[in-house]
C-alpha cells in the first residue's frame, strides 16, 4: 500500500545492485521529457573493464561530473576499498542539491550512503532539501547508520520504498504517475 504524502518525497532502498539508481535514472529521463526541471545529484559506477574501481558523481542540471570515490584515490575518508574525494562531493554533489533547492521542480539525491555521509555539507544539503517542500526522489543505502538516515526513515512525510527484483521494473511507472499527480 502506498502512503499518500502532501509532497512527493520518496527514497528508494534495497540490496546493492537491485536497481535503485537505474529507477531514478528512468524517472529523471521521463520527467525531463515532460518538461519538469530536474536537479540534484546522481552517482554511478566507474569501471575498468568489468571491475568497479570507483564511483562518479554528476550534477543533473549542469552535467558536471567528478569522482565521488576511487580505489586509487590516495586521500580522503576510507569506505571499504575506496577513498572518498571530498572536494568533488562538496563541489559537485552538494552544490547540485543546493542549486536544485533553488531552481528545480524535482530534487534528486542519489544516494545517501556511507561515502556521501562523510561530508557535513552533504548532510546539511539533504536536510535543506527535505525541509524545502519540493518534490524529492532519492536513494538511501540499505545499511547506512547515521542520524540523518535514521531521521529519513522515521519521517512520516517521507516514504522509503524497498526495491526488489520483483518491483524494480514497475517502480519507474508507479513513481512517475505519483509524481505527476502532485
Amino acid at each position: 500500500m502506498w502512503a499518500r504524502t502532501l509532497t512527493f518525497r520518496v527514497f528508494l532502498t534495497g540490496i546493492p545492485g537491485v536497481g535503485k539508481s537505474s529507477i531514478v535514472r528512468k524517472v529523471v529521463e521521463r520527467t525531463q521529457q515532460e518538461g519538469i526541471k530536474v536537479g540534484g545529484m546522481a552517482s554511478s559506477d566507474l569501471r575498468s573493464g568489468p571491475t568497479r574501481v570507483g564511483f562518479e558523481i554528476r550534477n543533473l542540471m549542469t552535467g558536471e561530473a567528478g569522482v565521488l570515490a576511487h580505489v586509487n584515490q590516495a586521500t580522503g575518508p576510507r569506505i571499504s576499498k575506496y577513498h572518498v574525494k571530498s572536494e568533488d562531493l562538496d563541489r559537485i554533489g552538494v552544490e547540485a542539491i543546493v542549486s536544485a533547492i533553488k531552481h528545480a521542480d524535482l530534487i534528486v539525491i542519489d544516494e545517501v550512503g556511507p561515502m556521501e555521509l562523510t561530508s557535513r555539507r552533504f548532510k546539511e544539503a539533504v536536510q535543506a532539501a527535505l525541509a524545502c517542500g519540493k518534490p524529492l526522489l532519492g536513494t538511501v543505502h540499505r545499511n547506512a547508520q547515521d542520524p540523518l538516515v535514521n531521521a529519513i526513515r522515521r519521517d512520516r512525510a517521507v516514504e522509503v520504498i524497498e526495491v526488489t527484483n520483483e518491483s524494480r521494473d514497475s517502480l519507474p511507472d508507479i513513481l512517475l504517475e505519483r509524481l505527476m499527480a502532485h
